[in-house]
């Protein structure tokens, strides 16, 4: 369970960095600013409005890491990487290591089994 401590160690290099993290909805905006991370925005009317008003050269892109979150994450994608933005997977690769499979019940994830 080392990557416990990197997720730690991510969640902490992304509050010191302050980059822009889309996530799905209302409960992944909450669980993420329980995390102590703020800049985070969630999806909201056409995908097209969320990627023309992204002004960020680079962001966090946490979708679910379900099936439909992984579309909705390559659909983003596709669309960011026209437009130049870069994505920063680094705590997406590193959940993709654990059971959870929504982004909301990352803080409740993280209390029960990495003591935060």
């Amino acid at each position: 369970m080392d990557y416990l401590d990197d997720i730690k160690e991510e969640i902490k290099v992304l509050k010191q960095s302050n980059k822009l993290i889309i996530v799905e909805g209302k409960k992944d905006v909450a669980s993420l600013k329980e995390l102590g991370l703020k800049n985070v925005r969630q999806l909201s009317g056409p995908l097209f409005g969320t990627i023309e008003s992204i002004e960020d050269r680079e962001i966090v892109l946490l979708t679910d890491l379900d099936a439909e979150g992984k579309k909705l994450y390559s659909s983003l994608k596709r669309q960011l990487d026209r437009r130049g933005v870069k994505i920063d997977n680094s705590l997406r690769d590193l959940l993709f290591k654990t059971r959870l499979s929504h982004i909301e019940g990352l803080s409740h994830y993280l209390k029960k089994n990495g003591n935060i």
